[in-house]
């Protein structure tokens, strides 16, 4: 993961719900500089943002600038809104405009989805390089899918929010779920919050045979079962503070998976490789941050 010393340096920003990270660097072997903020307001946070990339501009300065945030968001440039935070769930951010960022340092911006930016990451440098289709799957305080699609992350009326979709309950599971907009999606199943919400204590704090987990291996087993038979990935990634806390999930998690497809069609062959098909992030809690260099990257190749 070396980077050649005459390699673009670029500003990326990883917007998260709790915290952001705004990093310098052309990859992972060349970060000059990580400033670390917390998520609170918008006028706040995106003004503290702003102040860190003045800095770097008026020296070293930077050739583009990534924007990786939670959402949902406007990316479709004919919009108004482009590049505002949309109808999202965190109180206070509906309509925060992330253009102000790069506004007037006159290099390339791009802006995306956190989970968009960490996947195309994991594609330049970490365990999806090769392949030119796959999904990355991050479970937390939320659960976001980042499909890339023939090298590209899936575009159309907005972007991908397979975390989302609902999926087949276990039998006698009639438990709401906590999204606040689903209920019962795979988010309102199986992300950190809907955990805690289940158990009355967090995750982390759970045995491995606590029921709970067989509630989250069934829904995160869905949703993979939906992604294999719908963007057809080359491999799916599983990353986020639930996923990586809890690393004897993921025996279960491909033996739900190979369960639910029961070797239909093409998919027979992933239970010969599954542990290689079902895998953490190579680059770790650094896919996100690195996610934000990958897209401004691509900004200025563009």
């Amino acid at each position: 993961m070396n980077d050649r010393n005459d390699s673009p340096l670029i500003a990326g920003v990883e917007l998260g719900g709790t915290k952001c990270v705004c990093v310098l660097a052309s990859g992972p072997g060349d970060i000059r500089e990580e400033v670390r903020l917390p998520t609170t307001t918008p006028a706040e946070t995106l003004g503290a943002i702003r102040a860190v990339l003045d800095r770097w501009a008026a020296g070293p300065g930077f050739e583009a600038i990534g924007i990786a945030s939670f959402g949902p968001l406007q990316l479709d440039e004919r919009d108004a809104r482009y590049g505002q935070i949309v109808a999202t769930t965190k109180p206070g951010w509906d309509g925060a405009d992330l253009t102000s960022l790069g506004a007037g340092f006159g290099v390339p911006v791009a802006i995306d989805t956190d989970v968009n930016g960490a996947a195309l990451a994991e594609g330049r440098w970490g365990a999806a390089q090769g392949l030119a289709s796959y999904a990355y799957i991050t479970v937390g305080t939320g659960i976001g899918v980042g499909s890339i699609v023939s090298g590209r992350a899936v575009r159309g009326m907005g972007h991908s929010e397979a975390g989302h979709l609902r999926v087949g309950r276990l039998p006698g599971d009639d438990w709401p779920g906590v999204c606040t907009f689903h209920g019962d999606c795979v988010e309102g199943l199986a992300s950190g919050p809907a955990v805690q919400a289940r158990a009355g204590r967090p995750g982390d704090t759970l045995g491995a045979d606590d029921p709970v987990w067989a509630m989250v291996v069934h829904a995160l087993g869905g949703l993979m079962h939906n992604l294999v038979l719908t963007t057809c990935p080359e491999r799916i990634l599983i990353g986020g503070g639930v996923a990586t806390g809890q690393p004897w999930l993921f025996p279960r998690l491909r033996r739900a998976l190979l369960d639910s497809l029961a070797v239909y069609g093409a998919t027979q062959a992933l239970a010969d490789d599954i542990d290689a098909y079902v895998q953490p992030p190579a680059l770790g809690d650094r896919a996100g941050p690195l996610g934000a260099i990958a897209l401004g990257r691509d900004a200025l190749a563009r």
